[in-house]
């Protein structure tokens, strides 16, 4: 398939219900023909559709996504026909299988979720959601059974002749250790009936020639054996068998014997036979001798993108290490089972030897200095990117007869950085002036100690979990190490006791240095509000027009900087001024760190260019299931970890393709570096408040801001010498347009125009919308003004990728119960824009995760009334209310006002409204509407 080309594929809801997303063009992937086979699957519901994909497209070429889903359609296919009694069932299937179930097997789901391929929704798949999918397809299948004549032994035939088993045949082996000679069985049985007390009756296969002897009885005979004969024809070892008629009789075999017959149980199984052996055996993964190679188990040493890992080889079986003589007498002896410290194992000599060769040819090149931290991460994650490293590409016996693991002292690192609640608890001090979330302490920990070692860290939590304080309390730490002697000396230590150093010097003494906080310049505001409420202690410098001169800012004093205990600049400040990458940071944090997913980009390849102990991306993106995202996120964070661009690709290509396992060692290799919290997740929703209201401040565009400026001017000429009700008029008119030149110069200018790229607000409603429709996630948008719902709908329907809904006065009220109807359906529109007014009356719109005040109407309990139709009876869960505020102008001032002194707020904006303002002298007045232009101007 050509790269950008439409698939078809599968979305994972914020429920955790998967279904199918259909390209607007015809798919190029899968065939059309098939593409509509499988939608009209997916059209009855989800069950179904994954039930189609295991059932039917068994060898049809799929996409990543809907191979993955089909992989658990086929599993349940494979545990269905493992029933015992299934011949017996069909008869009478209304009646008895409401007392039988196909078993899901948990063990299972957890290597079906370590190869998910990246997915819109991904991030939501969890063994709790693969178990409902899996109740589901058991509904389906029900279902479809009893709308097909002949019951389920007709609906096998009609899916795949792999399911169609018209009886239970069953393959045994067992051990005979009694025989030195012949030390394994065979028999082959059937299952005929079911006895008195309703359990299956096993008789070997043989009698089946004898009680159906006889014409009358010759198609029974051969529907009963073509599973056998199925078999045959994929087995070489089968077809021996049903040639010679030794499938009818008891058989004593010989370790190969038994051998050829376990490597054959895929295609047994797969020709709907039922296999039965000794559990000593995966087909999947043979008990076998290997070559273990173990990284970084010296000393725990330095860490870091540069450090060296301690590499060394030898052969093990089970994790025990096999002495010299046991090696030669494993070369000595035959391929296939061999009997080794009281175990049966698989041998193939010259696969071991060669892996074997392989490694001691990696261990000779790597020297006594070790192997690279890079490279050392890919071994034992299995990721084969490429590149220049000895190890980056073994041969297929190197990787199938060995395994690589990480040391004691890297193994406990590692796991600290997967589990990082087991942590040490690292105390900010009393410079935090809030009380930390379990789940917030547990993302600080793991921050810290992912900077002490050097590493970059993705901090991916959901919107609204509180990224930005996680970094206030990080910034508290560091700063709370200068001067020590060594970071080493205060690095924390995980559960067991390990301690983690620094792969960088210690920022004491004359090395202090400041961290840089690159942010959207919508998010500068923001930023230093929050280091002010929560950490005022905090020294920051903000590199930026908007609160710096711009000769200041152009060759700030490298005093102030040096004093200071963080910068604050943005995205576009980076590709202005030089001294940013000139200077070495102790933290360099992205927010908003999809602003680099680009590579291309200007702004991505200056953030590259900065220089610091260890870098931190924010994002509320699943980033780990946008590959297109993940590797310039990642080669910023831990430059070289993913490889070249081009490697990377042709990596990803590789894993992609239905033979190579699925995306498993991509996400063991980025697992470490990346803390995803959801809200939807146990251990976090229960600490989290219902509703959490959060400012997002937004810049004004030039031509916003001259409007502005020129109404201020007009507004002080005209109250000049007015008085009465002439006065309050001129004041409340001006009022009205200052907020409607805040929200778009079109909405005062009329010209219905509303360009984008004209106002702020919709600059910053892009980026908060474009997160939350990547999250899947529902967001009500509330605006004062019923002019504005329009303007608003047609921007966000481009954003969400499609329409939206919209609540104002002039929609009748017959209309509004199914707009309401639409919106709290799973799949209905994902936003609903309303006017302030229509929003406050009896709405249940319980199924929105975001509320939007774009515009303010100065009156805390209006907006409450409005942001209650989303939280209130019903709400399962957790809001976060986004309140617009323009940056410099009457919006900040009335918002400082009301923020506070809530309940003089309310008394002045309150029942009044406006009209309390029209009372104030002029230059009270002019000084609450003044534009403060500086503040004011984004980049």
């Amino acid at each position: 398939m050509e790269p950008g080309a439409p698939a078809l594929t599968v979305h994972l809801s914020p429920a955790g219900r998967p279904h199918l997303d259909r390209p607007e063009a015809e798919p190029a992937w899968p065939a059309p023909a098939i593409a509509r086979r499988i939608a009209r699957a997916f059209e009855r519901g989800a069950g179904h559709g994954i039930l189609h994909l295991g059932a039917v497209e068994t060898a049809t070429d799929l996409p990543p996504v809907l191979a993955w889903w089909r992989d658990l359609g086929r599993l349940f296919m494979t545990r269905l026909c493992a029933i015992p009694d299934l011949v017996e069932l069909s008869p009478g299937w209304d009646d008895r299988f409401a007392e039988v179930s196909v078993p899901p097997p948990e063990d299972a789901f957890d290597e079906l979720l370590a190869c998910a391929p990246p997915m819109v929704g991904g991030e939501y798949l969890s063994a709790s959601v693969l178990g409902e999918s899996w109740s589901s397809l058991d509904a389906a299948l029900r279902i479809e059974v009893r709308e097909t004549d002949g019951g389920l032994r007709a609906w096998l035939a009609s899916r795949s002749p792999a399911w169609s088993i018209v009886g239970r045949v069953c393959f045994h082996l067992a051990e005979n250790r009694r025989d030195e000679r012949a030390p394994f069985a065979f028999l082959a049985t059937y299952a005929p009936r079911l006895s008195a007390v309703g359990r299956v009756q096993h008789v070997p296969l043989g009698r089946a020639l004898q009680e159906y002897a006889g014409e009358r009885n010759r198609e029974a005979l051969l529907a009963l054996l073509s599973p056998v004969h199925r078999a045959a024809e994929r087995s070489d070892l089968a077809a021996e068998m049903v040639r010679t008629g030794e499938v009818f009789h008891p058989l004593a075999w010989t370790p190969r014997d038994a051998y050829r017959f376990l490597k054959d149980v895929p295609l047994f199984e797969a020709a709907g036979l039922a296999v039965r052996i000794p559990d000593w055996w995966k087909p999947k993964s043979p008990p076998r001798p290997q070559v273990a190679v173990t990284v970084g188990d010296g000393p725990s040493g330095l860490l870091g993108l540069r450090a060296l890992l301690s590499f060394s080889v030898k052969i093990t079986l089970d994790g025990e290490t096999l002495t010299d003589d046991e090696w030669r007498a494993l070369l000595d002896g035959a391929d296939g089972l061999a009997l080794v410290k009281g175990r049966w194992v698989e041998v193939d000599r010259e696969k071991l030897r060669e892996a074997l060769q392989h490694w001691k040819s990696v261990e000779r090149a790597v020297g006594r200095d070790g192997i690279g931290f890079v490279e050392g991460m890919r071994l034992l994650a299995g990721a084969r990117i490429g590149g220049d490293g000895a190890a980056d590409a073994p041969p297929a016996p190197a990787v199938e007869w060995s395994r690589v693991v990480a040391g004691r002292a890297l193994a406990g690192v590692l796991d600290d950085l997967r589990r990082p609640e087991a942590i040490a608890a690292a105390d900010p001090g009393a410079d935090l002036r809030t009380a930390l979330r379990p789940y917030q302490e547990v993302g600080v920990r793991w921050l810290r100690l992912l900077a002490g070692l050097g590493l970059g860290a993705c901090l991916a939590d959901d919107m609204g979990l509180g990224k930005t304080v996680q970094v206030i309390a990080l910034l508290l730490l560091r700063r709370r190490l200068q001067g020590a002697e060594r970071l080493g000396r205060e690095a924390p230590r995980g559960s067991g006791g390990r301690e983690a150093r620094s792969a960088e010097p210690p920022p004491g003494g004359n090395d202090r240095r400041p961290s840089l906080l690159v942010v959207p310049a919508s998010l500068v505001a923001n930023w230093c509000a929050e280091i002010e409420r929560f950490a005022p202690a905090l020294v920051v410098f903000v590199a930026h027009q908007s609160m710096t001169p711009a000769e200041e800012l152009k060759s700030p004093d490298p005093g102030r900087l040096d004093a200071a205990d963080a910068v604050i600049t943005t995205y576009g400040s980076l590709l202005r001024l030089s001294w940013p990458a000139e200077r070495e940071w102790d933290l360099v944090v992205l927010d908003e760190a999809q602003a680099i997913k680009n590579p291309a980009a200007k702004q991505a390849r200056a953030a590259k260019r900065l220089r610091a102990r260890a870098r931190i991306a924010l994002t509320g993106t699943p980033v780990e299931n946008r590959l297109s995202d993940l590797w310039s996120i990642f080669d910023f964070l831990c430059p070289g970890l993913l490889g070249s661009a081009d490697a990377f690709a042709r990596f990803v290509k590789r894993i992609g393709s239905a033979s190579a396992g699925g995306y498993a060692p991509l996400r063991a290799l980025v697992r470490p570096y990346i803390l995803r919290r959801l809200k939807t997740d146990r251990t976090v929703i229960d600490d989290l408040p219902e509703k959490t209201e959060v400012r997002a401040f937004c810049p004004l565009t030039r031509a916003q801001a001259a409007l502005y400026q020129r109404s201020v001017e007009e507004l002080a000429a005209g109250i000049e010498g007015r008085e009465g009700i002439a006065r309050r008029g001129l004041v409340l008119s001006f009022l009205m347009r200052l907020k409607q030149i805040c929200n778009h110069p079109s909405q005062w200018l009329g010209d219905n125009a509303y360009a984008p790229a004209d106002s702020g607000k919709f600059g910053r409603l892009r980026e908060l919308c474009e997160e939350i429709a990547s999250r899947q996630e529902k967001a009500l948008v509330f605006t004062q003004f019923r002019e504005m719902t329009g303007p608003i709908e047609t921007f966000l329907r481009g954003i969400f990728g499609r329409p939206g809904a919209m609540l104002h006065g002039q929609v009748p009220v017959s209309r509004r119960k199914p707009i309401v109807d639409a919106f709290q359906s799973d799949d209905g529109p994902p936003f609903l824009v309303l006017s302030l007014k229509v929003g406050g009356t009896g709405l249940n719109l319980t199924a929105a995760q975001h509320v939007i005040h774009f515009d303010r109407w100065w009156n805390p309990a209006v907006e409450n009334q409005a942001t209650d139709r989303a939280f209130r009876i019903g709400q399962r869960r957790n809001v976060l209310v986004h309140k617009f505020v323009c940056r410099g102008t009457v919006e900040e001032r009335i918002d400082a006002l009301i923020e506070s002194k809530r309940t003089l707020a309310e008394e002045v904006v309150g029942a009044g409204g406006e009209a309390i303002l029209t009372e104030l002298p002029d230059d009270e007045l002019l000084r609450l509407v003044r534009l403060d232009i500086r503040a004011a101007m984004g980049d």
